[in-house]
């Protein structure tokens, strides 16, 4: 099925307009707000319409704001409007055909990545795009969808004792990335699991589904591939930021998840060239099954060729053929025929080809 093209709706438009492309796929917004510092800690939880109260944090408190829903460019452009955030950004967080990148800006780092889950049932790799802005005390995140990325995050900033609530937001902003990377090995196992089961069936029978099954998960291997290469840049300037937004301490963390994008890009090429051996034994199984087939019809020719020589000498219409008249002629003309099959057959089996 050909795939149709992409169309933008920002031609014309000046850099910075808040104009939504993509798939709407929630059918309302959630906001999900965070206060808290390493004493204490208020979950409060709220939608679209009410964006009115937004405010930074005073000073020794962190806010976190996490959006599930990316359509409502007005709630967006409000969230701008509080925090200061360049209105270029805000042009990226409502387009989702964006890459993955790291920006570093007066107010704050915005860093855009997706996040991958592997659909068993039609064996595709679902995504969406995750924008993080974070600036002095404040952490913004949005997502395209109602499901929680971040539930385990969360959990950690209730546990007053842990790392996450006695550092700044640009470990949270840490947290958040490394949390989706952690669900890149997740996803990558699945897949695994579904390149092990193809490969099965491509040496036990290989057919036509084998085949579209090779080229489908090829195509999504491209997905994943374009997904976590340009994270590793960014993630590698991340790294290396100077800016003022990030504490030192920070940098360890990030170099070890700049590692983990090293371990699972090195885990994409592996499967692809797993996925490049399955189609190449896919097509020597055919090869091989061909083989058998034109073996089989081969020697099936080569045993009633002499056969066949026989058949015609003896039916051919002349007087003088004394064997014609014999008695047992018809009798000794069929064993002797028997006894060549026979022959051949052995012949054959000696030679291994059977």
């Amino acid at each position: 099925m050909r795939k149709t093209k992409k169309h933008r709706r920002k031609a014309g438009l000046s850099p910075g307009s808040v104009v939504f492309i993509g798939k709407r796929k929630v059918e309302h917004i959630h906001i999900h707000h965070l206060r808290y510092n390493p004493d204490t800690l208020e979950e409060h939880l709220r939608d679209n319409s009410k964006v009115s109260d937004l405010q930074q944090a005073e000073e020794g408190m962190f806010n976190w704001y996490d959006v599930r829903g990316l359509h409502d460019t007005e709630m967006v452009e409000k969230f701008g409007k509080v925090f200061q955030i360049h209105p270029l950004v805000l042009e990226d967080i409502v387009d989702t055909q964006q890459r993955p990148k790291f920006e570093e800006y007066e107010t704050g780092n915005y860093l855009l990545f997706r996040d991958l889950k592997f659909i068993a049932e039609t064996k595709k790799i679902k995504t969406q795009q995750v924008s993080v802005y974070f600036g002095k005390n404040f952490l913004l995140s949005f997502q395209e969808e109602e499901d929680d990325l971040f539930e385990s995050v969360r959990e950690r900033l209730r546990t007053s004792g842990g790392r996450i609530r006695r550092r700044g937001v640009d470990y949270l902003a840490y947290a958040l990335l490394d949390n989706v990377v952690d669900n890149y090995f997740l996803t990558l196992d699945e897949v695994e699991a579904v390149i092990e089961d193809l490969e099965f069936e491509v040496l036990e029978n290989p057919n036509s589904h084998s085949k579209a099954q090779i080229h489908h998960l090829k195509q999504e291997m491209l997905v994943i591939r374009k997904s976590i290469t340009p994270l590793r840049e960014a993630i590698g300037q991340f790294s290396k930021s100077e800016n003022e937004f990030i504490n030192e301490n920070t940098f360890v963390f990030i170099r070890d998840l700049y590692d983990h994008t090293i371990q699972i890009m090195d885990m994409v090429e592996t499967y692809r060239d797993i996925l490049n051996g399955v189609q190449d034994l896919y097509l020597s199984e055919l090869s091989y099954k061909m083989n058998n087939v034109m073996q089989v019809l081969t020697i099936i020719t080569t045993i009633f060729v002499p056969l066949s020589f026989l058949v015609g000498l003896y039916g051919m219409n002349f007087d003088n053929m004394p064997e014609l008249h014999w008695k047992y002629s018809y009798f000794i003309l069929l064993g002797l025929m028997v006894i060549i099959a026979i022959s051949l057959l052995n012949y054959f089996r000696r030679k291994n080809w059977l």
